[in-house]
């Protein structure tokens, strides 16, 4: 059995700062704003997608606030060039646009005279077999855990992402692993996932529908994710939170993924 590292996406991009008794101000430099692309490409239609952003101040809100006028393509191997439509202030699509596992692919992001660039090669899929539930017991709380089985194809290399829906509510713990530990072997893994204290309803029972995507990842994006769980949990060997480690070119965070998706949908018994 291999544990999927995962975290908390919204934890990974906030730093928190908790007193208990005493509230303390403390004045932060504003930070000169850089652009943030989020690049999605699948071999499913519809999910061709470009979110474009910029960071924030650490006392800004968090919300997604994206950036118009951008001049968003993609280019595959051999040349063939497909733009995408702004369908709202920041985000960019092409919806009839699929991607093809082997194939290369090269984003463009054009903005305020500002050119980013960022390479992804689709992997071959691999099938989601199954997913089922078991109870474990976290922290002396027990609560039911989906759990995915799948047989990773022989040859190290392997990069896995997995997304979770609780009656069609997106789970915001980022889950990813590699195949360095399973490589040609049949893989059982746990998706935890923990809630708040008070979020007991949010707990599956009964009758919940699950829905589970699996993620075939290239190597990059695997690095990023993993950089990016580093930084956040302190385990990186530096003083303050780094940027995750991005295949983006020009000076923007963030990243561009092209990747194959397998889904399977279940209802706890």
């Amino acid at each position: 059995m291999k544990t999927i590292i995962q975290l908390s996406i919204l934890g990974a991009l906030m730093l928190s700062l908790v007193s208990c008794e005493k509230v303390i101000d403390i004045n932060l430099k504003s930070t000169e704003k850089k652009y943030v692309v989020e690049a999605n490409l699948s071999n499913v239609t519809g999910n061709c997608r470009v979110l474009l952003s910029q960071t924030k101040d650490f006392n800004d809100n968090n919300s997604f606030e994206g950036i118009a006028g951008a001049l968003v393509t993609i280019t595959e191997s051999g040349g063939v060039v497909t733009p995408l439509t702004p369908v709202a202030d920041g985000v960019y699509e092409a919806p009839a646009f699929t991607g093809t596992s082997g194939k290369t692919y090269n984003l463009s992001v054009q903005v305020n005279g500002q050119t980013f660039t960022a390479t992804s090669t689709m992997p071959a899929p691999v099938d989601l077999d199954t997913i089922f539930t078991t109870r474990e017991t976290l922290f002396d709380d027990p609560k039911l855990i989906v759990n995915v089985e799948f047989s990773d194809p022989p040859g190290k290399g392997n990069n896995y992402r997995f997304i979770q829906y609780f009656n069609s509510v997106r789970q915001e713990q980022l889950q990813f692993m590699n195949d360095d530990y399973t490589d040609g072997r049949y893989v059982n893994s746990k998706l935890f996932y923990f809630g708040d204290d008070d979020e007991k309803d949010k707990d599956l029972k009964s009758g919940d529908e699950v829905i589970v995507e699996m993620y075939c990842i290239d190597p990059a994006m695997y690095k990023y994710w993993f950089s990016l769980f580093r930084s956040s949990t302190g385990d990186s060997n530096q003083a303050t939170p780094s940027n995750p480690v991005s295949n983006m070119r020009g000076g923007a965070l963030g990243y561009f993924s092209a990747h194959t998706v397998q889904t399977k949908k279940m209802f706890i018994p």
